[in-house]
């Protein structure tokens, strides 16, 4: 690390805000001007000085990229889902970005129907995005809505699949949800408001203006978000009303499109549920008075609290994550020990087996399940060391039939370890930690490590397989994650403990991780960094604050780190629904929280490691200016000779790039600088 350019600097122009009779001055609250030709041409010239700074790793970026690459299956098929006589699927083709939406009729030997080719629709654009993919209840159409931007602002279109031609109608601003009615003729969707909610849906009839679509609700709370789908028996079109920490659901026959909605139980503060529909009940997975959530049922006829019936209680060491209803089974999803299990039972909840898997540190994803008159269920199995591995359970025997596990072209599992640690947070509670390395692994406290952290909205961080992170492994790293409070792998109250008042447990517990990680020497702190994107990346912000000598370097993807700014703005996205999972700092107590580890407002004058933030320009969720403020404040207080890089997608939002070639071409570029900032030479191990 000897002379490196000269970054950019950011003008700094006075911006004076008072809240609770505290003067706050913000030097870069300019950079929020997007139209602003001045915050471009800033937001241009980091990019520039970051490939400058990382130009030395132009050669090794392109080597990680070429490995990579070699590990995906370039022509690949999914395992095809059956709905009546048909057999849906996708596949990948080489060279190609985007997959390719297909199906058979009758046998899976029967000729190809391309129904959608996302390569086609992407065809001039450097972004491109599907939301919604329903193909109706007869399979003559299509809905299908794209997002060219990154804004998360889709237009939804409907193909006719038996003439391959579009419907005229092409309706913008919609979300990423949309249901059929049985009719096949009947759309409903939903809308965004200015602050990009979805907060109204619509009845839209094939072939029809939209402009004479009827609205069939509209949420005028700003703190709910509005969404729409079908039922797995497809007998119901489902309303759901969501906070983060209120629910209420409304339910239409999807054989009457035109009745009005009726709500099966309305909202009460703090009170979620989720429904599902079994013959004549509606089955409802809720934390009324049960802080795991309990699963009830209820008559179709008289949906209400007062007709709930309890077929599997609370209980304090399961958290029942949800449900998918079949004829003669229900299939649990629940989280018991950190891991995620599935449950067999009957439909009155009676106990039939549960699904046993092979490794002690696994994940699953349900799905896609949509017959409802099956005995088997489908899931995806993958671990830190099994690549995503799709199964059909049988229901009745509890026989398990592996369908189809990804390809990895020259990678060898039995190279590979996952462990499961813990680690002791200042309170006591003990922090999980999972991780990944090679067998042959120095373990001398030198390794290089990569630690990982999220711990927001009950989102558990799963330990899940990642063909990418092979490049990373096999030049001898470690990588971990902190399963911190705040997400919910240990539970409900795991997710509480880490929000509004408790957030810091979510700081300090990822601190631990990272300690236990020193102590146990897989790692010492000038070879050790840490990752968050989001949520995670206030994470990785704080942190940065509270101890920045415990890491050589931080990647920050998209990160919320301005969070006073943004959560005192209620005219941004995701603002007034997160006051529940943040706090508003209209109110004093919540005030004087955020100020304490705010990593904006936190940042002061002390040697950080390096660091790598990320930015969308067109992010609806972490506006751009976020990240970019918080580099540039880094920058001008900080007293060290380490880096700080900023690297600003111009025409992408939350996610990054779409393309499967151009997304690894980033990770990529963030693995060339963990290995260029933890002062690794970039070079596999010869004995590995």
């Amino acid at each position: 690390m000897t002379s490196q350019p000269v970054p950019p600097r950011a003008p700094t122009i006075a911006h004076e805000s008072v809240l609770h009779d505290e003067r706050r001055v913000d030097p870069y609250f300019w950079l929020r001007e997007r139209d602003n030709p001045e915050v471009l041409a800033y937001l241009q010239a980091e990019n520039e000085y970051l490939e400058q700074v990382l130009a030395p790793t132009r050669q090794l970026q392109e080597q990680l990229y070429a490995e990579m690459r070699a590990r995906i299956k370039e022509d690949d098929v999914s395992v095809p889902v059956q709905r009546d006589e048909y057999f849906y699927y996708t596949r990948m083709q080489a060279g190609l970005q985007y997959p390719i939406f297909c199906r058979k009729r009758g046998s899976l030997e029967a000729p190809e129907e391309v129904l959608l080719d996302q390569n086609a629709l992407a065809e001039g654009h450097s972004f491109c995005k599907l939301g919604v993919y329903r193909v109706s209840p007869d399979h003559r159409w299509l809905a299908f809505s794209v997002d060219y931007a990154g804004n998360e602002r889709y237009t939804l279109r409907i193909k006719d699949l038996t003439s391959g031609e579009l419907l005229p109608e092409a309706i913008p601003n919609t979300a990423y949800d949309a249901a059929w009615a049985t009719d096949s003729r009947t759309l409903f969707y939903t809308t965004l408001d200015e602050a990009s909610r979805p907060f109204q849906v619509w009845r839209h009839v094939l072939g029809s203006d939209p402009a004479h679509d009827a609205l069939v609700y509209h949420e005028p709370d700003d703190a709910f978000f509005v969404g729409v789908h079908t039922t797995t028996s497809r007998a119901f079109v489902l309303i759901t009303l969501d906070s983060t920490s209120t629910s209420e659901v409304h339910f239409i026959p999807a054989d009457q499109p035109e009745r009005a909605p009726q709500v099966i139980a309305p909202r009460r503060h703090g009170v979620e549920y989720s429904v599902e529909h079994h013959g004549a009940r509606f089955l409802i997975v809720t934390n009324d008075q049960a802080v795991n959530f309990r699963l009830m049922a209820a008559p179709i006829a008289t949906p209400g609290r007062e007709h709930w019936r309890e077929l599997i209680p609370h209980r304090e060491d399961v958290l029942l994550d949800g449900l998918t209803a079949f004829r003669e089974h229900l299939a649990l999803y629940e989280r018991r020990d950190g891991l995620r299990r599935i449950r067999i039972t009957t439909p009155e909840a009676e106990p039939l087996r549960e699904v046993a898997f092979p490794e002690p540190v696994y994940t699953i994803m349900p799905g896609p399940n949509e017959v409802f008159d099956t005995r088997t269920l489908r899931f995806t199995y993958s671990s830190l060391v099994t690549p995503p591995t799709v199964v059909d359970y049988q229901m009745d025997t509890g026989t398990w039939i592996e369908r189809k596990r990804d390809e990895v072209p020259g990678y060898d599992p039995a190279l590979y370890e996952s462990r499961r640690l813990h680690a002791t947070a200042p309170d006591g509670v003990q922090v999980p930690i999972s991780l990944v390395y090679r067998t042959d692994l120095r373990r001398e406290g030198g390794n290089p490590t990569l630690l990982y952290g999220y711990g927001a909205y009950g989102i558990p961080s799963e330990p899940a397989f990642q063909a990418q992170r092979i490049s990373l492994l096999d030049r001898g790293f470690v990588f971990a994650i902190a399963h911190v409070r705040g997400g919910s792998e240990l539970g409900r109250r795991w997710y509480e403990a880490g929000k509004l008042l408790n957030k810091k447990n979510t700081f300090t517990d990822f601190i631990a991780c990272a300690e236990e990680l020193i102590r146990r020497g897989y790692t010492r702190p000038e070879k050790l960094a840490i990752m968050g994107g989001s949520a995670g990346g206030l994470l990785v912000g704080a942190v940065l604050n509270m101890r920045p000598d415990l890491f050589r370097a931080a990647i920050a993807k998209v990160p919320f780190v301005d969070v006073i700014n943004t959560m005192n703005d209620p005219s941004l996205p995701l603002t007034v629904i997160e006051y529940e999972q943040w706090g508003n700092p209209a109110e004093r107590e919540f005030y004087e929280y955020m100020r304490s580890y705010s990593p904006y407002d936190n940042v002061a004058p002390r040697a950080y490691p390096h660091i790598l933030a990320t930015a969308g320009l067109n992010d609806p969720r972490v506006s751009y200016w976020e990240p970019a403020k918080w580099v540039a404040k880094l920058r001008a207080l900080k007293t060290d000779n380490n880096v700080v890089l900023l690297k600003t997608n111009l025409d992408a939002g939350h996610s990054g790039k779409t393309g499967r070639y151009e997304s690894l071409r980033e990770t990529a570029l963030d693995y060339a600088f963990l290995l260029w900032a933890l002062g690794e030479d970039g070079g596999q191990n010869a004995e590995r």
